[in-house]
């Protein structure tokens, strides 16, 4: 009787249709998160003036979104590496739907904070399980590329509620940009269930669904026999979803240096995606013109991503990522100096999304391939869990700032230094890679 490794198979065959399905959903959760994620900060300026607050007081409430995220982040990733990948996914998008849509009912900032604080438990959730997902149905030689071009959904969603959100305000209200992020989700749910396979590899994993797999097996390599046998490597991890093998195996140092990578990226991130379009108004540019930078923003991480992930894969080295940090926090520094400048402005905001946000998306894929099947989401998840961290003290620390009366310049420059420290905490993954050469970036591209 015929034996394969699923790992091998995947890695050694051109993806399937299968395969190309099962991204394709997780990018379109994808584009619904960046979509759902940004809605507020695009929402912002129309709400406070239809209830006559200062914007500066929207920190907590773009906080609330980040702690549900937060939450998420920590628990369900470690759930869906104990239940499966697609439940999770599917519960995700019914929160974000649903609370979505309550968002759009809310009538004060308190009510508003706490509809968005569940919104945030569904995008938190969906994040670290198609990123798992997308990993475990790619091959190792393009694994960075395809998480990477799954995860360009993400400010995507941005850039189409960017183009959207004017246009809906202005005709039916700053409801309408909730309406639509709540029915989205809603309506992508009977898809997944139908069309979206669950991950082989989990599948393998748990030694149950036998027929699952061969259905799998079949639509990824037809010519195998129908009663392959299908086996696994690293069959002796431990325990599965446990938050302790992140620091098993020498894998300790590892984990809290990504662990501080995210937060500090993160941090800038979220600081820069909720609170940009009010910097650049402050300083004088246009409101739509402010809007245009934020889409500009995630459009330069969307494309800055991809080539990050391409010299992953290509060079098996972790040089663009420091690179891309180091530029992300030279262009944030220099943008504050260039307000008197539109183009100049929108130009370096471009550039700072390309770096900054592209070189998240890249460590996405890094961090997937520190970690096999097992563990994979709940590693993903607490990266993503303590980086949400991160994410909620940026925009309060930004709001804190404007309600100061900071300059524009301060603002940024501050900004900046969380970009310098990934730069460094990529150079400790380097000599953690060179001591433990077991667990170096280039061996765990192919991680499974």
């Amino acid at each position: 009787m015929a034996t394969v490794e699923i790992s091998r198979l995947i890695d050694e065959r051109k993806v399937s249709g299968l395969q190309w399905r099962a991204i394709g959903f997780c990018g379109l959760v994808a584009l619904l998160d960046g979509f759902d994620t940004q809605s507020v900060a695009f929402a912002a300026p129309a709400i406070a003036k239809d209830w006559g607050i200062n914007v500066a007081s929207f920190g907590p409430g773009f906080a609330a979104g980040l702690a549900g995220l937060t939450v998420a982040a920590l628990s369900l990733g470690v759930v869906g590496d104990r239940v499966g990948r697609k439940r999770i996914i599917i519960v995700s998008l019914a929160m974000m739907g649903i609370f979505s849509l309550l968002c759009a009912r809310a009538g004060s900032l308190p009510q508003l904070a706490i509809a968005r604080f569940f919104v945030g438990l569904g995008l938190g959730g969906a994040m670290p399980n198609i990123i798992a997902l997308t990993a475990e149905y790619s091959p190792a030689r393009i694994r960075s590329t395809l998480i990477t071009c799954m995860c360009i959904g993400i400010p995507m969603g941005a850039v189409i509620g960017g183009a959207a959100s004017s246009p809906l305000i202005s005709a039916f209200g700053w409801q309408s940009l909730f309406i639509v992020g709540g029915i989205l989700p809603l309506a992508l749910i009977p898809l997944i269930m139908i069309g979206m396979p669950e991950s082989v590899r989990y599948l393998v994993s748990v030694e149950r669904h036998k027929a699952k797999v061969r259905s799998i097996i079949a639509r990824i390599a037809p010519d195998l026999p129908s009663d392959v046998i299908v086996t696994r490597q690293n069959a002796d991890v431990a325990a599965r979803g446990s938050i302790a093998q992140l620091f098993s195996d020498r894998r300790a140092a590892t984990t809290l240096t990504l662990w501080f990578v995210f937060f500090c990226n993160l941090l800038v991130m979220y600081l820069l995606i909720n609170w940009l379009p009010i910097v650049l108004t402050t300083a004088g540019i246009p409101h739509t013109q402010a809007i245009f930078g934020t889409v500009l923003f995630n459009l330069g991480g969307a494309i800055g991503g991809y080539f990050i992930a391409r010299s992953l894969d290509k060079r098996q080295s972790d040089n663009a990522l420091r690179f891309a940090f180091f530029g992300a926090a030279v262009f944030i520094a220099l943008l504050g100096f260039a307000m008197t400048d539109v183009r100049l402005a929108l130009a370096l905001t471009f550039l700072s999304g390309f770096c900054g946000m592209g070189a998240l998306f890249g460590m996405n894929a890094l961090t997937a391939s520190y970690y096999e099947t097992e563990i994979r989401s709940t590693g993903v998840g607490w990266a993503h869990g303590i980086g949400r961290i991160g994410s909620i003290i940026g925009p309060v620390v930004g709001g804190a700032l404007i309600g100061m009366g900071a300059e524009t310049q301060t603002i940024l420059l501050i900004a900046a230094v969380p970009m310098l420290a990934c730069v460094a905490g990529l150079l400790m993954l380097t000599r953690i890679g060179a001591r433990q050469a077991d667990f170096s970036p280039s061996k765990l591209t192919g991680a499974h």
